[in-house]
């Protein structure tokens, strides 16, 4: 298999994204228009304008499109379980949540790398046929995860009718999959709860037992969390279950 090209295959994404970009198909980006004096003057096309604009929704595409969010949400009430603060920090889990994205994403990039981006590269394939091609392997995984509860939903509410869910367009599926991801993400988020939960509530009652009852339990009980997370390798099963609920190594 071909190192797939991020910065291309974003750059693509990006422009391929915006109707601007389609409707530029041929125009070159920069134009230079020759003066009656012989000098020569320098113009940006549409077509930049669109890959700048497009590149603005380059975060929002990445949060809203990929298994960024169930990742984040879990992670952030992981560590709200644990009764950490500021530990690790957001910048911490954000970068986790990134990089496990990019390695749950692998499969949907390397396809698209392969039956979009070389083939435009290759000028074999113009902007909307790659288009076509790289939105139809984020669509199937969007479509993978997301609930037919909630792709119903938003199909009521945008009074669309398709005769397979393969057809829902991708202005239902994206806030379909979001809504499903975060159900998923809380569902998670509950299981990490209950054994933090359990230790705060024998802490608490040996406290009260005891009558040290000014003693604040979360202090007691942090250290007991903390150990109880590391003697079971915590971050091991919960990063490792979280690619595993996407369906990675599946088969």
């Amino acid at each position: 298999m071909k190192k797939v090209n991020w910065i291309g295959l974003l750059g693509l994404l990006s422009v391929l994204l915006s109707p601007l970009a389609m409707a530029q198909d041929g125009m070159s980006a920069l134009t230079v228009k020759t003066m009656a004096d012989g000098s020569q003057e320098y113009s940006l096309t549409l077509q930049v304008l669109a890959l700048m604009t497009a590149l603005s929704f380059l975060p929002a595409i990445v949060i809203m499109m990929t298994s960024f969010t169930r990742i984040i949400v879990v992670l952030g009430i992981l560590r709200q379980a644990i009764g950490l603060q500021q530990s690790p920090s957001n910048q911490v889990l954000i970068g986790i949540a990134l990089f496990m994205s990019f390695f749950i994403m692998s499969p949907v990039l390397d396809r698209i790398n392969e039956e979009a981006l070389q083939p435009y590269l290759a000028e074999t394939i113009g902007p909307k046929e790659a288009l076509e091609k790289a939105e139809l392997p984020i669509h199937q995984f969007m479509l993978a995860q997301t609930r037919i509860k909630d792709l119903n939903t938003f199909m009521e509410i945008a009074n669309v009718q398709v005769a397979e869910p393969a057809d829902v367009p991708l202005r239902v599926l994206i806030p379909a999959f979001v809504t499903s991801e975060l159900k998923t993400a809380f569902q998670i988020g509950f299981m990490l709860f209950l054994p933090f939960l359990v230790i705060d509530l024998v802490v608490a009652s040996i406290l009260m037992a005891m009558g040290m009852m000014m003693l604040s339990p979360m202090l007691v009980s942090l250290p007991f969390k903390l150990m109880l997370f590391v003697m079971v390798d915590g971050w091991n099963l919960i990063l490792g279950s979280l690619a595993t609920s996407f369906g990675l190594g599946a088969g």
